[in-house]
């Protein structure tokens, strides 16, 4: 097992650390294979990056016009991944946006203190893909229903999150989590809140699934995820991005 293999837990306290380590090896033993982490202590930088809000994006030749989703549903790598697979998107940035702490990086987000969740800024044409249209994909993407965990990735830096930025987005937002509801067992636990800025992440996390798809956690989380959105032809399998 590669340095690569072993998982980066983001603990808040001592107590934490023990208990995650000691939840990993009871799966280990249940189910003879490490649960891997989106985040890894081998990865992470600590040289802040040139971050910025997005707020006005170039138009590509041939568009009218672009929109912006803000979504937050666990690793930033898988969402990038499933959204960038959809025919009208032109571009998905991986950051983070929700808290508190100015021009964060990775590791200070590990930390789970800035507030922050991990988020997917997508700029999309609305004349091919609607905002409604990737909030249907958004909820087939990942499980809406756990607090501040996806999977064996745990901490509100993971949590599910809609940050609008503006009362249409609002309103769609509202009206698609509660159509959601229909599909899922247990209550949604979905935030829904206006968007104040949007980090980018370090360059390396940018297209980490295209970079990186032989990597540990890509292969054992990401890519089943794809193949189960291809299957039901939720997406496309190829990067239909633009840019």
């Amino acid at each position: 097992m590669t340095e690569n293999d072993v998982r980066f837990h983001r603990p808040k306290t001592t107590y934490r650390q023990m208990l995650n380590t000691k939840l990993n090896l009871m799966m280990l033993l249940a189910a003879g294979a490490f649960s891997f982490s989106c985040s890894r202590a081998s990865i992470i930088q600590t040289t802040k990056p040139d971050q910025v809000m997005s707020t006005n994006i170039s138009q590509p030749a041939g568009t009218n016009q672009t929109e912006i989703a803000d979504l937050g549903g666990g690793c930033f790598w898988c969402m990038e991944a499933v959204f960038e697979r959809l025919p009208g998107v032109i571009s998905v940035t991986s950051g983070f946006a929700g808290g508190t702490t100015e021009n964060p990086t990775y590791q200070e987000v590990c930390t789970e203190t800035t507030g922050h969740a991990e988020v997917t800024e997508i700029a999309f044409d609305p004349a091919k893909i609607s905002y409604a249209k990737l909030l249907d994909v958004y909820w087939q993407a990942h499980d809406p229903t756990t607090l501040n965990r996806q999977g064996a990735d745990e901490g509100t830096s993971y949590r599910s999150i809609i940050l609008y930025r503006d009362a249409t987005q609002k309103q769609i937002a509202e009206k698609s989590k509660a159509d959601a509801q229909k599909n899922f067992r247990d209550p949604i636990v979905t935030e829904i809140v206006p968007l104040k800025k949007f980090y980018k992440a370090e360059d390396y996390h940018q297209e980490y699934y295209d970079n990186n798809s032989n990597q540990g956690y890509c292969q054992v989380v990401i890519t089943p995820k794809l193949e189960k959105l291809v299957d039901k032809k939720v997406i496309q399998p190829a990067p239909q991005t633009t840019k």
